[in-house]
């Protein structure tokens, strides 16, 4: 279908943003609805990031995602800020209102809880302390949602305690910071072990933690997702673990995303996983 000059424009914006999926995917979306938009990158430099999206005001484009490095950026620039946004310091998704209000969201929670339930079905998530590895952007993210979704105990391990410590101060209640000397008894009584560092990206080795210490029905989740199966996943998966890829998360939370932008569901007939790994090179699996 042709873009008009009707046609709603959203985006992603992020530097480098060359190896995003997101135009695929989005554009994929708007292809099976016949809709009259389009979906595309942006990569202002760092320093002009505030002045970009504040020339935005009023609707010249409907939304934006926004990924690395401008996710704390993007909350500042904020109005209107949710929830989930302002407990993870950070927002991945801007709204822009024809009245010039900006509002920010962050959808990667929503999908990571979303990649747990499809991959790992039946996992209650209130029933069972998590342990989150790694004290990045990634990683206050997930203990956020976490935290929202009723999980009993989050705990951030971190080799660096302080930037754990300062997580759990920002977020409170059930997380909690923890050296890397607790780890094994950590271990050993999680229901969900989460791997929110960039180790194992590319085929790398991944975090090294004891797997095999974890109860049999505890889930592993790698928010990794180049390769697919990451080094990390495959220790889970000898040890018997039930695994959640990154991918499935990054195409979860893209969901929320264009139902903000383009105001429809996005089409169930389009096997976004498909497009995705063959966007990554991999074998469907």
């Amino acid at each position: 279908m042709s873009v008009t000059g009707a046609a709603i424009v959203a985006g992603v914006c992020g530097q480098p943003i060359r190896h995003s999926l997101s135009p695929v995917l989005h554009n994929a979306w708007i292809a099976a609805l016949g809709l009259d938009a389009a979906y595309v990158p942006f990569a202002p430099a760092e320093a002009a990031f505030e002045t970009f999206v504040l020339g935005l005001r009023g609707g010249a484009i409907r939304g934006l995602n926004v990924t690395i490095p401008f996710k704390e950026q993007a909350l500042a620039c904020a109005d209107q800020i949710s929830d989930l946004a302002r407990l993870a310091g950070a927002a991945n998704l801007l709204v822009f209102e024809a009245d010039g209000t900006i509002r920010a969201d962050n959808t990667d929670g929503p999908g990571l809880i979303e990649a747990i339930a499809v991959q790992a079905p039946g996992f209650d998530l209130g029933t069972a302390p998590a342990v989150i590895l790694g004290a990045g952007g990634a990683a206050r993210g997930a203990a956020a949602a976490l935290a929202l979704a009723g999980a009993p105990k989050v705990s951030i391990v971190n080799r660096t305690l302080s930037r754990a410590e300062a997580i759990a101060a920002s977020i409170g209640g059930v997380v909690e910071a923890q050296p890397e000397t607790e780890l094994d008894g950590l271990l050993a009584k999680a229901g969900l072990v989460i791997n929110a560092t960039s180790l194992g990206l590319g085929g790398g080795a991944g975090p090294a933690a004891r797997l095999e210490l974890t109860p049999e029905s505890a889930v592993v989740m790698d928010m990794v997702y180049k390769p697919l199966r990451t080094e990390f996943l495959r220790r889970a998966e000898a040890a018997g673990r039930r695994t959640v890829d990154g991918l499935e998360m990054l195409l979860r939370q893209a969901v929320p995303s264009f139902e903000a932008f383009f105001g429809v569901t996005p089409p169930a007939s389009v096997d976004m996983r498909a497009l995705a790994l063959a966007q990554l090179g991999e074998a469907a699996k």
